[in-house]
């Protein structure tokens, strides 16, 4: 087991001694960039879950974070169960090997770079009819709640199939299920528990009255799993899909409006003047400031092990990898700390890497794409309504960015 300090770091970074994270704003904590320099990249860590502090050790250098995700037989999602903060279980976010690929497999066919190229209309058209509405807000909205959210959330309940009238009610649950401070617990099985109710109801429907959508394919492809991982299947890709699309969005905004770039004051009139820096710049803001608050989700040494840095971990160890910390390791992206949209390669960790890839990857990625390029193009004068520092970040949430985002143009 791992040994913990007299006064042990406290995992997220930026927890309070409450156990909430308050993560003040979109930049990383300093920790990282130290950490994924220094010779050993491993730091003992104790995290709160369920009311415990339980020790781990979080793992920051490129090739040893690599390493974690992809060797499931050495680095255990499912037996790490209890260091979660985060109820995933019945999820493939849970699980490992055989019975990971298989649920895994019920929907990534849907989410291949193939698939979701054949989307790009229809994710623009989604945009499009949601700027509209922002645009009818006279001049100042909530990019947050005006675009952003309504946006990925419509694209990802397109794709699953699911009733219009009822996508509002999702916010309220999403944000319940996933907070991360223990307060919230209680709330977030209760919007677990409700979702799952309403999703099962879909997926029975689908069953004697198929349709041509998602929620369909699981209805029959899974129809062979247990009922906990059927509901969860479409709750996780309903959650994922909007969260963090839509908070990638509105934190973007925010940096690319408050950060200078390249000899200009903003980096987004930088983009005014080079639109074809969009896919460059998205990639290089997920890689600084991806909006997975806490690094990834714990593992459970198997066996003893040393790894690529020659660190050594015991069998029974939990270690947290940390992708924002990979993501500015020096061996692997030179100056990591300095932002630069024509860097290449840029292989940052931000979705993960391996069986655990985000599965929903190439859909985010391109509907931030989309909707950056449209509001560059069709409102260059959009700015924040407010001073940066005025801005509200969500606190004790899995999922970083901004409560609101106040903008106008």
């Amino acid at each position: 087991m791992v040994a913990v300090d007299e006064d042990p770091v406290r995992h997220p970074l930026n927890v309070d001694a409450d156990g909430i994270d308050r993560t003040p704003g979109p930049d990383k904590h300093p920790y990282y960039a130290q950490l994924a320099a220094s010779d050993s990249g491993v730091l003992p860590v104790i995290r709160q879950v369920g009311g415990e502090w339980l020790p781990a050790l979080l793992i920051c250098r490129y090739d040893d974070v690599r390493m974690v995700l992809r060797r499931q037989d050495l680095f255990s999602r499912s037996a790490a169960a209890h260091a979660d903060q985060v109820d995933v279980s019945g999820t493939m976010l849970g699980m490992d090997g055989a019975e990971h690929a298989a649920v895994r497999g019920t929907v990534k066919d849907s989410f291949t770079k193939p698939a979701v190229s054949e989307l790009r209309d229809t994710v623009r058209a989604a945009a499009e009819a949601q700027l509209a509405v922002l645009v009818a807000k006279d001049r100042r909205a909530d990019l947050v709640g005006d675009f952003a959210v309504p946006f990925a959330l419509n694209v990802i309940s397109d794709l699953l199939g699911l009733p219009e009238p009822d996508r509002a009610q999702f916010r309220r649950w999403g944000d319940m299920f996933m907070g991360t401070a223990d307060l919230t617990r209680a709330e977030a099985a209760r919007s677990a528990e409700e979702m799952g109710g309403y999703l099962w109801q879909q997926l029975d429907g689908r069953r004697g009255c198929p349709r041509d959508d998602l929620m369909t394919r699981i209805a029959t492809a899974a129809a062979d799993q247990p009922v906990d991982v059927q509901v969860k299947l479409p709750l996780s890709l309903l959650v994922g899909g909007w969260e963090t699309t839509a908070s990638s969005i509105s934190t973007f905004v925010y940096l690319l409006r408050t950060r200078p770039y390249a000899g200009h004051d903003h980096a987004w009139d930088y983009l005014l003047a080079h639109p074809e820096a969009v896919d460059g710049a998205v990639t290089e803001l997920e890689r600084l400031h991806s909006t997975s608050n806490g690094d990834e989700m714990p593992r459970r040494v198997m066996a003893d092990v040393t790894l690529p840095s020659g660190a050594r971990l015991a069998e029974g160890d939990i270690v947290i990898p940390s992708h924002d910390a990979a993501n500015r390791d020096p061996r692997v992206f030179p100056d990591p700390e300095r932002m630069d949209f024509g860097r290449n390669p840029n292989p940052h960790l931000s979705f993960g890497y391996g069986p655990h890839y985000c599965v929903g990857a190439h859909l985010g990625a391109l509907e931030v794409r989309v909707a950056l390029a449209l509001l560059l193009r069709e409102l260059p004068t959009l700015r924040l309504a407010v001073a940066p520092d005025e801005v509200r970040w969500k606190q004790g949430h899995a999922i970083l960015g901004p409560a609101e985002l106040p903008v106008s143009w």
